[in-house]
């Protein structure tokens, strides 16, 4: 058996070569890939022996998902196999038909798999975004009764507006008043981290507060999601395996944001298990109180679970919420009308008033369709199969749904694919004249998931997201701090992000609308 410190100084060894030739043809990528610009295939990667198509995914590491979605506009079925080094092939579609098939069809046929997991496993554990089969399915059960409850929607609520009157109004009408610049993206991220913690933990970091604190805590949490995502864009994913086993360089970095991360987790669970102790009489409102009701839960199990929750509630939300205000910014009148159906929504907003707010919805769904939260998602085939479009697919390979470029698929949306377009969700009663929201089925708009593993927090999404739509606008315009015809450019580790954050100006509405 080799000694596994000899066979690491090896391929340490080796590497340096490795990477030389592999430097030659990165360097010269672009020339490569536009070569074929002349024919007809030109939108589509060239492959070469031995490094597939590394060389157009190098001369498009900076806009990953623009280019996969372009690459797949130019495949008659949507879906295309891309060639990496060394012989592998990973799929990528937009195909709904596929889409279904693996998500619910043959769901037990494509569960996340070993180099997921593997790469997920040091930030999340097995919490149920990084599980499969058994584990998953104990998680699931347990996530769908609680998110289920009437008592979470309203504890929901009450968590939202606190957050939204005594926080984040307060802090935009001092931003106005100063007329200065803020970080909207930033702010976003705050509020929503402060819910969740307070939603899933009855724990209030008091992240937005006036002095903007900059959370241990937050910053380690970044840090590893920004880390972790990075690794599924290694071209050589030895190269991160290395660099952990030395705990060197960006691994270094992650296993000390990963550590800080677990120990604020383990600190949580703690406080809410010596909380229950001293009251046991307390009621269960938050979702970890409810979660330790099940005795039988070990701690890393429950500290797996807050670390998704952080994950899902602050990033997407976020996410979601700085491409909408963005957008809205760019599209006065669509501003107009979201403005227009706030005025019969009350200064303080419950549940059944923001579910009849179906423009405001249809934006939301129209805004993430352009800018999904989390653009991507990868299956692992556990056997050979064959996609409903003709597509091979052998055992053990990779396999990328692409919400991201699925909303920018002609044929799903139609030759104005590219316009912000709210209407297109729409449909208006002949008889009545009354417009009914129009949702699209959950594989031609997979932003949400879709099959056994469908989202069970889209619901508090929406109503954490029309919440804020509500308390923002009423009272605000986001004007964007930089020049006219500025573009924000997506970028997305585990979720997306505007590159560079989203400076805007606030200014006070003169009147209610």
């Amino acid at each position: 058996m080799l000694d596994l410190g000899f066979l690491v100084s090896w391929l340490l060894f080796i590497l340096p070569f490795f990477t030389f030739s592999f430097s030659f043809f990165f360097i010269n990528a672009r020339y490569f890939t536009l070569k074929s610009s002349s024919s007809s295939t030109s939108k589509l990667p060239r492959s070469y022996p031995l490094i597939g198509s590394s060389l157009a995914i190098s001369a498009n590491r900076e806009r990953l998902n623009p280019w996969i979605a372009e690459v797949l506009s130019h495949c008659p079925t949507g879906t295309y196999v891309l060639q990496r080094s060394l012989g592998a092939r990973q799929v990528f579609t937009a195909n709904p038909a596929n889409v279904q098939h693996i998500l619910k069809s043959q769901f037990f046929l494509y569960p996340k798999g070993e180099v997921f997991k593997i790469t997920l496993t040091d930030f999340l554990g097995t919490g149920i975004f990084n599980s499969d089969g058994d584990n998953w399915k104990f998680q699931r059960q347990i996530s769908s009764h609680e998110f289920n409850t009437r008592s979470l929607r309203k504890f929901i609520e009450s968590v939202v507006k606190t957050e939204l009157s005594d926080r984040l109004i307060p802090f935009l009408s001092s931003t106005a008043e100063k007329n200065s610049v803020l970080d909207l993206q930033d702010i976003l991220q705050r509020f929503a981290f402060d819910n969740i913690c307070k939603i899933a933990f009855g724990f209030d970091p008091g992240y937005l507060s006036p002095s903007l604190p900059r959370s241990e805590f937050a910053i380690a949490f970044e840090e590893a999601t920004k880390i972790s995502g990075e690794r599924f864009n290694s071209m050589i994913p030895l190269v991160w395996k290395l660099k952990r086993y030395f705990n060197i360089g960006s691994e270094k970095n992650l296993r000390k944001a990963n550590s800080k991360v677990r120990e604020f987790a383990k600190n949580i669970v703690r406080q809410k298990k010596q909380e229950l102790k001293e009251n046991s009489s307390l009621e269960a409102t938050d979702l970890l109180s409810r979660f330790l009701n099940y005795e039988h839960l070990d701690d890393d199990f429950v500290v797996n679970i807050v670390i998704s929750f952080i994950l899902a509630g602050q990033d997407t939300t976020s996410a979601a919420l700085t491409w909408f205000f963005w957008l809205i910014s760019c599209n006065p009148k669509v501003e107009e009308k979201i403005l227009k159906e706030i005025i019969g929504i009350p200064e303080e907003p419950v549940y059944e008033d923001v579910k009849e707010m179906i423009y405001t919805h249809a934006s939301l769904c129209e805004s993430m369709r352009l800018y999904p939260p989390v653009p991507s998602d990868t299956k692992e085939a556990a056997g050979d199969d064959l996609l409903p479009d003709g597509t091979v697919i052998k055992k053990g390979m990779r396999i990328t749904y692409h919400p991201y470029a699925m909303g920018r698929m002609e044929n799903l949306w139609g030759s104005n694919w590219m316009e912000f377009k709210p209407e297109r969700w729409l449909e208006r009663d002949k008889v009545t004249g009354k417009l009914s929201f129009m949702a699209k089925d959950s594989y031609t708009y997979p932003v949400f998931q879709a099959g056994p593993r469908i989202c069970l927090g889209k619901e508090m999404a929406f109503l954490q997201m029309k919440m804020v739509v509500v308390g923002i606008l009423r009272q605000f315009r986001v004007v964007p701090a930089k020049e006219d015809g500025f573009e924000p450019v997506f970028v997305s580790y585990l979720t997306s992000k505007m590159k560079g954050g989203f400076p805007v100006k606030i200014q006070v509405r003169n009147s209610s609308p």
